[in-house]
């Protein structure tokens, strides 16, 4: 569901500095998500959140709420990694890192199923845990792209698979969902989701705009293809998806110490002294303009290490606004601000999105033409 123009505030009531004014949000946009959830020791934020992204979408096509599997897509996804790990030497990207697109890619191919089928967990497992197991995989591959016994053998690929069902289950071929068998692809089918009708965007100067671009940050192992847009060009498309609504997938830098999950903020303060300060109370936020978002890419300032899903906006007391961005990191409150949700301010938003995935049919229709979408 849809909603609004809320009349009632958000009120932080942790702002406690003398003279600070506590945030006070509006609700503007508020899409309808599925709950929040926690990824665990795990760095699979790019399926909770490219999945949470899905459930939204099928909520938009369908008006059906399905809680999806996360570790349906870890569990096709990793043998690619590791494909792509040996048959590169090593000299590759290999670790519990992605990207949205390597959910889309998954689901093109292996298709969609739901939590209660295939959960990553066994019996009295509640929590993802997977460090022992990547680093057994890792281990693995070092052993094969070492290759000691001078020629490869065809089981590696046999015994990195035993090892996925060892630690989070079987893969599955079919199964019955209310009353009906389904194959994997066809539950997606069902579901009217279409992997290529989403596109992934960016925005950079060191490639051309209104062009499409290998993005070459760590996560990117699968060496996909970004389209390229002005950073204002960016931001509206975001606004646009969510008032027509869309919800939005983000790809994001939460290194900053102005990111606070605990506080449910992500600001970019106008002067550094104001930094911790404005987690708990508005203070002017700096402008973020197309040059510096460059300087701080590339001077790794800015970096790739969390994806999320913005479902909605607001604005704060003095008309600033906020994006309402979905974590997957649980909804302990001593933990996590707002049910699970973190609030980041359109400066943050402007120079620590690396990109974001929507429906191509999202895309305002001014940068839709310059993309020949």
């Amino acid at each position: 569901m849809r909603n609004l123009y809320f009349l009632f505030p958000i009120l932080f009531l942790s702002a406690t500095a003398v003279g600070q004014e506590p945030y006070v949000f509006t609700t503007v946009i508020d899409l309808e998500a599925t709950p929040v959830i926690s990824q665990g020791r795990t760095g699979t934020c790019w399926s909770f959140s490219s999945t949470s992204f899905l459930e939204s979408e099928i909520i938009r096509l369908t008006g059906r709420q399905i809680d999806l599997s996360e570790m349906y897509t870890v569990r096709n996804t990793y043998p690619k990694k590791a494909d792509n790990y040996v048959m590169r030497q090593g000299k590759a990207q290999f670790g519990e890192g992605g990207l949205a697109h390597d959910v889309m890619n998954s689901v093109a191919e292996y298709g969609l199923v739901p939590q209660e089928v295939y959960s990553g967990l066994f019996v009295n497992e509640t929590v993802h845990n997977h460090a022992e197991m990547v680093a057994v995989i890792n281990a693995m591959l070092e052993t094969y792209v070492d290759n000691p016994g001078r020629k490869l053998s065809k089981k590696w690929k046999q015994a990195v698979d035993a090892v996925l069902t060892t630690y989070i289950g079987e893969n599955t071929t079919s199964f019955s969902f209310e009353g009906k068998v389904y194959t994997p692809l066809s539950f997606r089918d069902m579901l009217k989701i279409v992997p290529g009708d989403y596109i992934t965007i960016t925005s950079f100067t060191h490639a051309p705009f209104y062009s499409e671009f290998i993005l070459n940050i760590p996560d990117n192992w699968s060496y996909e293809s970004f389209y390229n847009v002005p950073l204002d060009e960016l931001i509206s498309a975001i606004d646009n998806a969510l008032e027509n609504g869309y919800t939005v997938e983000l790809d994001c830098d939460v290194s900053e110490r102005t990111f606070s999950s605990k506080d449910g903020v992500a600001v970019i303060p106008k002067f550094s002294v104001n930094n911790i300060k404005a987690l708990q109370g508005v203070y002017p936020e700096m402008k973020i303009t197309q040059q510096y978002r460059q300087e701080e890419f590339e001077n790794f300032t800015t970096t790739d290490d969390h994806l999320m899903h913005i479902t909605g906006m607001l604005r704060d007391q003095n008309g600033t606004k906020y994006y309402k961005v979905k974590n997957s990191w649980g909804t302990d409150e001593n933990r996590n601000a707002n049910g699970g949700y973190v609030y980041f301010s359109e400066a943050y938003t402007r120079l620590k999105a690396i990109s974001i995935t929507v429906h191509k049919e999202a895309v305002p229709k001014d940068t839709s033409k310059k993309l020949n979408l």
